[in-house]
């Protein structure tokens, strides 16, 4: 008689459109990589849907999931929990779900930032950096927490909007270590003077647009600056190659997923997956 069992550990996502998300690749081939009897699924879940899904998530006995757009900050409400990062950023892109008290347990957490900082490490420690972000959302918040938390010593928000700018410089300058800083984004905006890290947190450059770039004077970039793009489609971006013709040190956008979903997957299984795994399935993706 066979001891094998038809009963795969669930993880996924939740998000809408899910379709251009390849992080589902990425963690399938992990999980193979490392013999692990888990399923990643990607589901396209509408905000109207969003309390059925993790409803079902729990009933079916999920580890967990990631939330991305447009559930970062409506998951909150059905959860037990925010992890320390979570609770400041205001917004979640991972729930851990527990079941070892019996009771299941749900915890937020955001690995967007904390995957950005594993992939800037290796380049720059953002400890004694003054680090710019062109803008104000979800990933730029996320980011901007982190990279405070690593010890930068000031984190510069450039946004069009002030009052979104203005809350996440305060949020930096409040509830963390750094300074909090936010400078109106004008046409062709000057990145300041002493700038150790610039990162585009912006959609723009992303498929189908790629020939658009941030509005900023690249003359301003200087080759000791680190220019990140947290970008995945197409992962060298027009930005990231303009930075490159000025000298800058690039950081593509692959390597903050590749980070996160690390992250994500020892928060689920307790293991370390591959991340030199995850990388080569992107590269493949996007024919690198």
């Amino acid at each position: 008689m066979s001891d094998r069992t038809f009963c795969a550990e669930l993880t996924g996502s939740f998000s809408t459109s899910a379709a251009q998300n390849p992080t589902v690749a990425i963690m399938e081939a992990a999980f193979a990589d490392a013999e692990l009897d888990y399923r990643y699924i990607n589901c396209e879940v509408p905000p109207t849907d969003l309390a059925g899904a993790v409803g079902g998530a729990v009933a079916m006995g999920w580890r967990g999931f990631n939330c991305s757009i447009p559930h970062k900050v409506a998951v909150i409400e059905h959860l037990d929990a925010l992890a320390p990062s979570a609770e400041i950023i205001g917004a979640v892109n991972t729930v851990v779900i527990d079941r070892s008290s019996g009771a299941p347990r749900l915890t937020g957490e955001n690995t967007d930032g904390q995957g950005f900082v594993a992939s800037l490490r290796p380049v720059r420690d953002p400890a004694g950096q003054h680090v710019v972000i062109l803008d104000a959302g979800g990933a730029a918040r996320a980011i901007a927490v982190e990279v405070a938390l690593a010890g930068a010593l000031s984190v510069t928000i450039i946004n069009r909007t002030a009052e979104r700018g203005e809350a996440v410089a305060d949020l930096i300058d409040t509830r963390t270590p750094a300074a909090g800083r936010y400078l109106p984004w004008t046409p062709a905006v000057h990145i300041p003077h002493g700038t150790g890290v610039l990162i585009n947190a912006t959609s723009i450059g992303f498929h189908p647009n790629e020939g658009e770039t941030p509005d900023i004077d690249i003359t301003s970039l200087t080759p000791d600056m680190v220019v990140a793009d947290v970008v995945v489609n197409p992962p060298d971006t027009n930005f990231l190659q303009a930075a490159a013709a000025q000298g800058c040190t690039t950081l593509d956008g692959l390597g903050m997923l590749v980070n996160q979903a690390l992250i994500n997957a020892r928060l689920w299984t307790g293991q370390e997956l591959s991340g030199p795994v995850m990388r080569a399935v992107l590269e493949e993706i996007f024919e690198i």
